[in-house]
């Protein structure tokens, strides 16, 4: 039992500390590795998600639109999280809620992140993160997502940390979501940015091939009373 421990212990030291800390020395000298503004990058420097939804509308919007397409807020990563989703996994108990990694842009976190569990295992979810950026269209922030598949459960391929692993296919994650909307009745205006990828594949923080045709789906949300409302009575 203490040779399990020590194992445990070591992979932990390695995979959370070590080899993260390794990797964001090489990236510090690589910038030019990451496509800024289009794809994402992880706390240690690797190209994370592709850049593939954005919305256009307050917080509030986002989070009431995203809520009513069904989604759910999701929570931050952590080691104790981590293990709780292999257990979670093994015994196959759903978590609406179960944590997704930071990914980075604008040289910050993301602002928001939603996630869809499918069927009784974290195992598989489709998941969203989406910042804010300085942009303004029709009026509204602009705020742009990052929609993946995970579909399985493992170790991470560039640092051995416990994480989720995403199908390749992103354009069918940001083809639902802009779907999801419009059923929702919180669509306006749904219109695409041409060619706004114009590295068409690669792979995430984890080693996760990703591939695309390089469109930008952009959903204008419509200006509902009850959101303009709770705005209002937010403190300044």
């Amino acid at each position: 039992m203490p040779l399990i421990l020590w194992l445990l212990a070591g992979w932990a030291i390695a995979a959370y500390l070590l080899v993260p800390s390794i990797w964001k020395m090489y990236f510090r000298h690589r910038r030019s590795l990451t496509d800024v503004d289009r794809v994402t990058h992880t706390a240690d420097g690797h190209p994370g998600d592709p850049i593939n939804i954005g919305m256009v509308g307050t917080e509030s919007q986002v989070i009431q639109a995203m809520t009513a397409a069904g989604w759910f807020p999701a929570n931050p990563i952590t080691f104790h999280s981590s293990v709780r989703i292999v257990v979670d996994s093994v015994f196959r108990r759903p978590d609406d809620e179960a944590p997704v990694s930071s990914l980075f842009l604008f040289s910050r976190k993301h602002d928001l992140a939603f996630e869809q569990p499918v069927g009784n295992s974290p195992r598989q979810r489709h998941h969203v993160r989406f910042w804010r950026s300085n942009e303004v269209e029709d009026g509204g922030p602009l705020w742009l997502g990052a929609a993946t598949f995970d579909e399985s459960v493992g170790l991470s391929h560039t640092t051995g940390e416990v994480t989720h692993h995403i199908g390749p296919d992103v354009d069918a994650e940001r083809n639902r979501i802009a779907d999801q909307l419009e059923k929702a009745d919180w669509a306006q205006e749904t219109y695409w940015e041409d060619d706004f990828h114009h590295r068409l594949e690669g792979r995430n923080g984890e080693g996760d091939p990703w591939h695309t045709d390089g469109r930008l789906a952009v959903v204008l949300l419509r200006n509902r009373p009850e959101v303009v409302e709770q705005e209002d009575k937010m403190p300044q």
